[in-house]
């Protein structure tokens, strides 16, 4: 079957660089008005993270279908990097210590890769029973990394799969493995 995993439109604080995980904005004004002039496939179900920016964005692309929210499916937990950018952490010992883990260790109060992506890929293998072929994903960058990086062949690394704000990738799944056939 062919799934989409499409990462949500830009917030205020994706234009800012800043670490948005649990905080639950909105799309900004430039990423809807991006998001209506991308065109994307045809989808006959549509799966979301509860966040804002996911559902919004699942509606401006697919306005016809209600999507099933997934809270398994949510972002990161950023802990107290969480609405920080790169020039605010800078300077701090244990953004250095994170960047020195090649983004592997927890965020201090938050989650690390690891657990992260078990989350995330619990979630997908919970709902792939019920899945219909055409099922968008409208998630964001670190879930479709972490589902890629699991299922995708030949294998890759999560960070090999980063995505900008609404595009995202069509993939083959056969129920065990996934392939990519294409961009969007």
């Amino acid at each position: 079957m062919t799934l989409y995993f499409i990462r949500h439109g830009k917030t205020a604080g994706n234009l800012e660089k800043r670490y948005i995980g649990r905080t639950n904005e909105p799309l900004c004004p430039l990423g809807r008005s991006e998001l209506e002039k991308i065109e994307y496939p045809q989808a006959r179900a549509v799966v979301s993270s509860p966040l804002n920016r996911c559902v919004e964005t699942a509606r401006i692309i697919w306005p016809d279908k209600a999507p099933l929210v997934c809270s398994g499916l949510r972002e990161c937990d950023f802990g107290a990097f969480e609405g920080k950018n790169y020039a605010e952490l800078n300077a701090a010992p244990e953004y250095q210590k994170w960047i020195d883990s090649g983004g592997e260790m927890a965020f201090p109060g938050g989650e690390d890769k690891k657990s992260f992506s078990a989350r995330t890929v619990l979630a997908f293998e919970e709902l792939a029973p019920s899945l219909v072929d055409e099922t968008a994903f409208v998630v964001h960058g670190g879930t479709i990394m972490a589902i890629l990086e699991r299922f995708v062949r030949p294998k890759r690394k999560f960070y090999d799969y980063y995505v900008e704000n609404g595009r995202g990738y069509a993939v083959r799944f056969d129920g065990r493995t996934m392939g990519i056939t294409g961009r969007i």
